[in-house]
């Protein structure tokens, strides 16, 4: 209940981040899923992301009839947590409430999973959001950018390579799923959410 109060008197309900890398030369990388996803809810819903805040570019927009804060931290995927923490700290929104999109090396491309809390699974956006958080209960949409081509190939050069034309349109594809698993998981149905898409 105390958190219910505090939303009758704030504008913000709920904190949608998509996790990435600012700037031009990680546009269209992997580990920019977030991102793109991102992107595409802001497209679908006539918002722009263009206000700079809490170490973000971020905009509003009302999502199954919540007001929510839709955020690109600016901080590079590692630090996410800076900027995650600082919104839900101003805005008084807890782990439950601020839904975090991010790639996820374990799935395949265009693969989407949608799960109500967890480890971060070895992503360092989301584990800095859980470091400096000191909760893992976010709800989270993971978006599948492949496996590394072969075992020697270096991590980071993997996450940060440019998705090919065939890994895109799989990617493409299933944005508006993400959408619907942001729209259901707002509107408290995260288990109708995970059995739709995951």
């Amino acid at each position: 209940m105390f958190f219910k109060k505090e939303y009758a008197s704030n504008s913000i309900e709920y904190i949608i981040v998509g996790l990435g890398n600012p700037g031009r030369q990680y546009e269209n990388t992997r580990h920019n899923a977030g991102f793109i996803a991102m992107d595409y809810i802001a497209d679908k819903l006539g918002v722009k992301i263009n206000k700079i805040k809490f170490k973000s570019t971020v905009g509003e927009a009302n999502i199954a009839g919540k007001r929510c804060l839709l955020m690109k931290p600016s901080t590079f995927m590692n630090l996410s947590g800076q900027a995650v923490t600082e919104a839900m700290n101003f805005y008084k929104i807890p782990p439950q409430r601020t839904v975090i999109m991010s790639d996820d090396i374990s799935l395949d491309v265009g693969t989407i999973r949608i799960r109500r809390k967890g480890s971060d699974g070895g992503q360092k956006g989301l584990q800095n959001i859980i470091y400096l958080s000191g909760s893992d209960e976010f709800p989270r949409v993971k978006i599948g950018i492949g496996k590394k081509p072969h075992p020697e190939y270096d991590l980071k050069d993997w996450v940060l390579s440019r998705f090919t034309d065939k890994d895109k349109k799989l990617i493409s594809e299933r944005l508006p799923d993400i959408l619907g698993a942001v729209e259901l998981i707002v509107s408290e149905d995260i288990d109708k959410a995970m059995n739709l898409y995951n």
